[in-house]
């Protein structure tokens, strides 16, 4: 099975009611991960870039395991990723946009929970 060489990552904080709070569903970081060509501790490929490290499943594009500059994720933040068509740059013609569907089907969202266990 071919597996995507590359995805975006989207960090995108979960609904609060509070002053200064980002508006839900809006990115606050973001970043294009490469297939390394390893497996991660999840059993999934492992994507990294921009200050990212992801295993991602393939077949359901949900993250099963993400660190951000080294650490897990930050609670009251998820993931969304979408697959990377054509070229590698951000800003390209045919780069992957992602659903806004919550499912997480096609999102592929996830919390990133277990990164620490490598």
């Amino acid at each position: 099975m071919s597996h995507p060489q590359s995805y975006e990552i989207l960090l995108v904080p979960e609904f609060k009611e509070s002053a200064g709070a980002p508006t839900p569903g809006s990115a606050i970081r973001s970043a294009v991960v490469a297939a390394t060509g390893d497996t991660g501790a999840s059993g999934y490929p492992r994507y990294a870039g921009d200050g990212m490290e992801a295993d991602i499943d393939p077949a359901t594009h949900t993250v099963e395991a993400l660190l951000v500059d080294g650490a897990e994720l930050d609670y009251g933040l998820t993931v969304r990723i979408a697959e990377r068509r054509g070229g590698t740059g951000a800003g390209e013609a045919g780069a992957g946009e992602p659903a806004a569907d919550s499912t997480g089907a096609e999102t592929g969202e996830g919390t990133g929970e277990g990164a620490g266990d490598r």
